[in-house]
């Protein structure tokens, strides 16, 4: 199980994931890009991961330094608000999924429409 909160005094989107009491991650948006939207999610320790790619259409990857450990993607699913989330063995899934919802709330919240 994961708590997600947005931390409110921050520069950019930025949210909290915490699991049983402890801070897990930090996702946030890089807020200047050209062309590219990147979000940065800060693990403790040194393993942080990053996501990369076409947010707007549910198609992105997660990286952690070279190596792909997850991809998101809506292209084969019908269904409004409906993806699939392909992790790779060994890697937190519980983190990806919390870390995905993050991203959609982000990039697509309708109350800001």
């Amino acid at each position: 199980m994961a708590f997600i909160s947005q931390k409110m005094l921050s520069w950019g989107p930025t949210y909290e994931i915490h699991r049983g009491g402890q801070l897990a991650a930090v996702v946030k948006k890089q807020l200047f890009t050209v062309l590219k939207c990147r979000f940065f999610v800060d693990v403790p320790g040194p393993d942080d991961i990053e996501a990369e790619g076409n947010f707007t259409d549910h198609e992105y990857s997660f990286t952690r330094g070279s190596s792909e450990i997850a991809h998101v993607s809506k292209k084969w699913f019908a269904l409004s608000d409906t993806y699939g989330i392909d992790i790779a063995d060994g890697v937190d899934d519980v983190l990806i999924l919390a870390c995905a919802v993050v991203i959609d709330m982000v990039c697509h919240d309708r109350k800001r429409r």
